[in-house]
């Protein structure tokens, strides 16, 4: 059965400060994840 949208969890981008959805490729590591996206990751520390 498929997930709600209105129900996944959500976090604030450590880089950019916007909110940021659960996704699936995420499901096993959801608790290290900091950053919206790949260029939020790789400007961590710009």
């Amino acid at each position: 059965m498929a997930h709600k949208k209105a129900n996944l969890p959500e976090k604030i981008c450590a880089v950019c400060k916007k909110p940021f959805t659960w996704r699936k490729k995420w499901e096993k590591n959801w608790d290290d994840v900091k950053y919206c996206s790949e260029r939020c990751r790789r400007t961590k520390n710009v």
